[in-house]
């Protein structure tokens, strides 16, 4: 088939009904065939500008390695759906599917590799570039009744050679408990339509508080909280109305309580469990991961996860 009845081909599969993209013959050759499922994301995920120079205005420029390719009418350059992105220059695309399926099942590194039949080195620099973008996906705007509590994650030197410190085995435990020197502080905000945010805190004071909360929380929320002063003082600064729920005391105020965001940090440290620690570095992907699959819980597709990937997710499909 020709390249261009090959693409026209592509860009009609969407319009497949459910029962049409099941059919029995149809849905076998998409499982088997991870190649064809990426190049329809490709055509899905076209460029809505130049990458060089950020003008709109380009037009097709044929093919390359299997991808459409474009040329900027400002800066005569070259491009297609991957540059610019995490994803440029990586090999076997034929096999970005099966990873995506098992970035959705949270698969370890070695399970990834084995899955996918590549190696693990290759596994692990896939993890990081997949979640680069997918990390910064969060909740912008925060409104009604915002639950904010912090969590902690024991400091990680994972994949370094030279510590100042005795290793750990498989994660280990931490010389201190809560906001000792070892642990990171990560801050969760979520409201009751589940938008949720997260931020890596250098420290807890009210000024790193600030910071994080202002620009998110709708001056017209009610901010709830534990008894840190932290809160307290936030909320006195930006006017914001703020129900603190103390430890000692009943856990819930009438509609005012913390248990939405404790019961996300629970989950969160639950699904952690599985890699026996992470590297700090790369902390802030893993809490993007994390938000990626409750944010699309079941409707998370592998051809969504790869979207959210490239920064081109369409916006309402997400619901933060």
């Amino acid at each position: 088939m020709k390249e261009h009845d090959f693409s026209g081909l592509l860009q009609k599969l969407p319009d497949l009904s459910p029962s049409q993209h099941q059919h029995q013959r149809l849905h076998q050759y998409f499982k088997t065939h991870d190649i064809t499922a990426f190049d329809l994301l490709a055509t899905q995920a076209a460029p809505v500008h130049c990458p060089h120079c950020h003008t709109e205005q380009f037009k097709p420029w044929g093919s390359s390695h299997g991808l459409p390719r474009y040329r900027c009418t400002e800066c005569s350059r070259t491009f297609n759906a991957l540059t610019g992105t995490p994803l440029a220059k990586l090999h076997k695309r034929e096999h970005w599917v099966t990873y995506m399926n098992a970035l959705i099942g949270g698969l370890s590194i070695r399970a990834a590799a084995q899955q996918c039949g590549i190696n693990k080195d290759t596994a692990l620099l896939w993890r990081h570039r997949f979640l680069h973008v997918i990390s910064q996906h969060q909740a912008t705007h925060e409104q009604g009744i915002v639950e904010a509590d912090e969590t902690f994650f024991l400091e990680s030197f994972k994949g370094q050679r030279q510590l100042h410190r005795a290793s750990r085995r498989r994660g280990g435990v931490g010389k201190t408990r809560g906001t000792g020197g070892d642990q990171i502080p990560v801050l969760i905000v979520r409201d009751r339509h589940q938008a949720t945010a997260k931020f890596i805190l250098k420290r807890i004071n009210a000024e790193t508080i600030r910071q994080a909360l202002q620009p998110l929380i709708d001056k017209q929320a009610v901010l709830c909280t534990d008894g840190a002063a932290v809160y307290s003082a936030f909320a006195k600064k930006t006017g914001i109305a703020h129900e603190v729920i103390h430890t000692k005391r009943p856990r819930a105020l009438g509609v005012f309580h913390v248990q939405n965001v404790n019961a996300y940090g629970s989950r969160l440290k639950t699904w952690m469990r599985r890699f026996n620690g992470v590297a700090t570095k790369y902390l802030g992907h893993y809490l993007g991961w994390r938000l990626l699959l409750e944010r699309h819980q079941s409707a998370l597709t592998p051809e969504l996860c790869l979207l959210e990937a490239l920064g081109r997710v369409p916006q309402q499909l997400s619901r933060t």
